[in-house]
């Protein structure tokens, strides 16, 4: 069945397939007859269904978070959408495709993971290229770290975002190293590889974006230096002091104690990384809300509630006879300044705020093994 995106329904069309059950819940007809209604959902947003007939047998059949897959005439009510809908059961979750239900990242998974085998390669340290090589190997905590996401909100918020973000920061590691003398390539890049390992286990991502029991408990930084150090042990006559150095950038990467880091970084790789990170992560977010509304020219986004600001999309590229008084009339920051809502109190701006995630690290099963799918 050929997937129909929510989006995409326009008034009569005949719709068959596959949506997410986001909600649901049974009324009375003013006949006193039930009827069903459920609200459904893919990554294009949100579309209400309606079961007017057998509406209790039909509602024991399925239940909410389900897949279902449906056959339903569209029409417009009361200037909604809506689906009326003749036939529906439930699909195993082996028999949909993920992504149509949550966003992916631009990058195909294919290619970042030749990029991911050509990192590994690069790595000289034989005891960090032996530690990578068992991630790698592991063939469970690859399939989670090829498709979990970055972040519940704030950054690389898709499938694939925290294989991205792990690359994009090793990526930055050999950008700058011709700038800084004397550092440790290969400690920074298995760092930037493995800062947020923990998040395969700290992220929740079957049908929606949200933290593990384990996530909320124990936070990823615990649960990726748990993980990091199984691996290591592993390794017979893995160097101490080496291990130490890894599991410090792991733990100092927020940089400082109100960001959620039990320490704070004290060499000047975990300084990087933690640098690195943050860079990384707030980038991909704020291009990411400047990505939103395109459609209505306007130079100026939404107010950003975590950064107390707007954002002024015009950079200077645009083509030359383009006048820039054809766009919608600037916000500035004065107008800011009367919003209600830029007189709340932000909290601390980092790649991942308090609100997001326990103050604590976290620990738990490790994935990690052997050299052939990615961090």
């Amino acid at each position: 069945m050929t997937k129909i995106f929510a989006k995409e329904i326009h008034d009569r069309d005949q719709v068959a397939s596959v949506f997410l059950v986001k909600d649901k819940i049974t009324a009375m007809a003013k006949n006193g007859k039930p009827y069903l209604t459920v609200r459904l959902m893919d990554k294009s947003g949100e579309i209400e269904g309606r079961v007017w007939d057998n509406a209790d047998e039909v509602s024991a059949t399925f239940g909410k978070d389900d897949f279902i897959s449906i056959r339903a005439k569209a029409s417009v009510y009361l200037g909604k959408m809506q689906l009326i809908i003749a036939q529906l059961k439930v699909v195993p979750d082996a028999e949909v495709c993920l992504a149509d239900f949550l966003p992916e990242s631009p990058r195909p998974v294919g290619e970042m993971c030749v990029q991911l085998d050509h990192l590994l390669e690069s790595i000289k340290n034989p005891w960090l290229r032996r530690l990578l090589a068992l991630f790698r190997g592991d063939e469970p905590f690859m399939a989670l770290y090829r498709s979990a996401p970055a972040a519940k909100g704030m950054h690389h918020v898709y499938l694939g975002g925290l294989l991205e973000h792990s690359l994009s920061v090793a990526t930055l590691v050999d950008r700058i190293l011709p700038q800084y003398g004397h550092l440790n390539r290969d400690l920074l890049v298995a760092g930037a590889l493995l800062h947020d390992v923990g998040k395969v286990r700290e992220m929740a991502y079957a049908r929606a974006f949200d933290y593990t029991d384990e996530g909320k408990l124990l936070g990823h930084i615990t649960i990726g230096v748990e993980m990091i150090h199984e691996k290591m042990i592993r390794i017979d006559g893995f160097p101490r002091e080496l291990g130490m150095l890894l599991k410090h950038m792991i733990l100092s990467h927020h940089g400082q104690y109100e960001y959620g880091s039990p320490k704070r970084p004290k060499t000047v790789e975990a300084t990087v990384l933690n640098y690195l990170d943050d860079m990384d992560s707030k980038i991909n977010g704020i291009q990411t809300h400047m990505g939103k509304e395109l459609d209505n020219d306007n130079r100026w986004t939404a107010y950003h509630r975590l950064y107390d600001r707007y954002y002024f999309r015009d950079n200077g590229k645009r083509e030359e006879g383009v006048a820039s008084s054809q766009a919608s009339p600037a916000r500035s920051e004065a107008d800011a300044v009367r919003e209600p809502e830029a007189e709340l109190q932000p909290a601390p701006v980092r790649s991942t705020p308090p609100q997001q995630r326990e103050p604590r690290p976290t620990f738990q099963n490790s994935p990690f093994a052997a050299l052939k799918e990615k961090v």
